[in-house]
C-alpha cells in the first residue's frame, strides 16, 4: 500500500496485491485515508496507460512478462493532480513441470577444467573455464575429453560463460565487467565489450538474434550482438517467488536451460516471460561422480550444459567433473 501526503490535506492509497499470479485478474484501486473525495484516475502500469473510467479498474495480465512491475495512479481532485505509485510482482501461472534424467553416453573431461560454459558445434565441445590464473577457452574432442586447441586468459579476469555466434565466440568475465570476443577458427581476440546494465558476467548463450546473458541475479539480458548492448531482459519466476543466482545457460529447443549456482539443477524457462516451465533434479548425477572422484559441495557443482542441436542430444559437466554427460530430461 502506497500512501501520498499533500501538505497533510490528502492521503492517497494505491490498493493493489504485492504479489499475483499471471492467471488471476488484477484489481487496482484508489482511494483517499480520510475518504475525501476524487474527480477521476487514470492508471498505468509501467508508464503505459491503461484504460479505466472509475478509481478501479481490473484487467488480465497474462500477457505480461514477470517479475517486478510498478503501478502508478494519477489522481485528479479539488483541480489539482498528484501521482502515486506501489509495485506489484507478477508470478507464474502454474508450478513448473519436474524432471529426472537418463544417461546415454559418458565421456571423459579435464578435472582439472574449472568449467564456467559449454557449447557444442560441429562436432566438437567448446569450453570456458575460469578462476584467475586458470581462465580459458578450449576446443575439446568429444569422445577423448582431449583439448585440441586453448587461449588463456589475462590472470587478471576470472572466464565466465562463452557461446558461440556468427563464427564468434564470445566470452564473459566475472566481475571485470568486460567481455571478449574471439575469431571461432584462430582464438584470436578481436576486440571487448562492457557490460552497460547487467551487473556481472556468469552465463552466455544465444537464441540465432540476440546473446542470451545471465548476471548472477534473477534477471536474463538478451544482447544485440552487434553492439554488445543489453537491449531487453526478462526475470525468472516459478508461481511462488523469483530464482536468483542464474548462472551457465544454453538455448535448447525455444526454451533456456539454466543452471543455478551451487545447486546441481537445471531450470526450464520460457524466453518470453521469464516463466520456469520446469527444474530437473539432477542431485543423483552429482553423487554419480563422486563415486570416482571427491568434490567440493559448495563449489565443484554441476555447470555447463550444450546442445547439439544437429542430433538432439543435451551434454552437462560439472566444474571439475572428470566425466561428460549425454543425458534426456524426463518428465515425472
Amino acid at each position: 500500500m502506497a500512501i501520498f501526503s499533500c501538505k497533510s490535506e490528502h492521503k492517497f492509497i494505491i490498493n493493489a496485491p504485492k504479489k499475483i499470479q499471471t492467471n488471476k485478474e488484477l484489481t487496482i484501486s484508489v482511494s483517499e485515508k480520510n475518504n475525501k473525495p476524487i474527480d477521476s484516475v487514470q492508471f498505468l502500469i509501467d508508464d503505459k496507460k491503461i484504460n479505466n473510467d472509475a478509481n478501479t479498474v481490473t484487467l488480465k495480465i497474462n500477457d505480461y512478462k514477470l517479475g517486478k512491475h510498478v503501478i502508478t495512479a494519477i489522481v485528479f481532485y479539488e483541480n489539482k493532480t498528484t501521482k502515486v505509485a506501489e509495485t506489484v510482482y507478477f508470478l507464474a501461472d502454474s508450478a513448473p513441470d519436474i524432471y529426472t534424467y537418463k544417461i546415454i553416453n559418458t565421456y571423459p573431461h579435464d578435472k582439472d577444467a574449472y568449467t564456467q560454459g559449454l557449447e557444442f558445434l560441429n562436432g566438437f565441445l567448446y569450453e570456458g573455464t575460469g578462476r584467475k590464473g586458470s581462465s580459458s577457452i578450449r576446443k575439446v574432442a568429444l569422445k577423448t575429453g582431449k583439448v585440441l586447441q586453448q587461449q588463456n586468459l589475462d590472470a587478471q579476469y576470472f572466464g565466465e560463460g562463452i557461446t558461440i555466434f556468427n563464427n564468434k565466440l564470445y566470452q564473459l568475465t566475472w566481475q571485470g565487467g568486460i567481455g571478449f570476443v574471439y575469431d571461432l577458427n584462430t582464438f584470436e581476440q578481436e576486440k571487448t565489450f562492457n557490460y552497460t546494465k547487467s551487473r556481472e558476467g556468469w552465463g552466455l548463450s544465444h537464441n540465432g538474434e540476440k546473446l542470451i546473458k545471465t548476471d548472477g541475479t534473477e534477471y536474463i539480458w538478451f544482447l544485440n550482438p552487434e553492439t554488445l548492448v543489453e537491449e531487453s531482459y526478462i526475470e525468472v519466476y516459478t508461481n511462488e517467488r523469483k530464482v536468483e543466482k542464474l548462472n551457465e545457460l544454453e538455448f535448447v529447443n525455444g526454451l533456456i536451460y539454466i543452471n543455478i549456482w551451487q545447486q546441481n539443477t537445471i531450470l526450464i524457462v520460457n524466453p518470453n516471460t521469464g516463466k520456469v516451465e520446469g527444474v530437473a533434479n539432477l542431485n543423483s548425477l552429482k553423487t554419480t561422480i563422486e563415486k570416482e572422484q571427491k568434490l567440493d559441495d559448495a563449489d565443484e557443482v554441476l555447470n555447463g550444459i550444450a546442445f547439439d542441436k544437429e542430433n538432439n542430444r543435451l551434454f552437462v559437466t560439472g566444474k571439475h567433473w572428470s566425466k561428460l554427460y549425454e543425458i534426456v530430461l524426463v518428465k515425472k
